[in-house]
């Protein structure tokens, strides 16, 4: 927490929205789930980035687990930077196991294989999104990248974090704001 109580000092289940001025391109009209934010440091999954070379079935396969012959229609997306061979699911917390965290009441983050198996088998949670990697921030770090204007934060919604409109995700967020991204500045002395 800082001493002028400007960044809410836990912004865990909130939206994280990059600034059009982001200056990390990896993170350049991002939109972050904000799974954990303590004084220790942040961590995140981006929810507007899929992996084009990746289906579902390519990583059961790949983790030889039966897929019953389901269809693909699980996207793998690019969770962020971090640790990009680890799987996280952020799910609804219909999908409880002893290696589940309940993030809010509407969010639940489960990194076990088992979960995989359950989706495969039509077990798993109702609502999902299966990230590869993560963002995170160390101690402080991610309060001063929101100070410097590099992210604004928006409540969670479900539409946002889980549906398959990748290319809107960043602009409906920004909309819940009531801001329209397009009269953002996108470079310095750009109108």
């Amino acid at each position: 927490m800082n001493e002028n109580n400007t960044i809410p000092t836990d912004l865990t289940g909130q939206l994280l929205v990059a600034m059009p001025n982001m200056p990390d391109e990896r993170f350049s009209k991002s939109v972050i789930y904000v799974c954990s934010h303590t004084k220790e440091g942040a961590m995140g999954l981006m929810i507007n980035r899929v992996i084009p070379t990746l289906t579902f079935l390519d990583l059961l396969h790949q983790l030889d687990i039966q897929t019953y012959g389901m269809e693909d229609e699980i996207r793998v997306h690019l969770g962020g930077p971090v640790d990009e061979e680890r799987g996280f699911v952020l799910h609804s917390p219909d999908y409880i196991k002893d290696s589940t965290v309940v993030v809010g009441s509407k969010f639940a983050l489960t990194a076990t294989i088992d979960i995989l198996r359950d989706m495969a088998s039509g077990e798993g949670p109702a609502q999902s999104l299966l990230a590869l990697g993560y963002a995170g921030w160390g101690p402080g770090q991610l309060d001063q990248e929101i100070l410097e204007n590099g992210w604004l934060s928006v409540p969670a919604d479900d539409a946002i974090v889980y549906d398959n409109q990748m290319e809107t995700k960043w602009e409906r967020a920004m909309g819940q704001l009531g801001i329209d991204p397009r009269l953002l500045l996108d470079e310095a002395g750009h109108a």
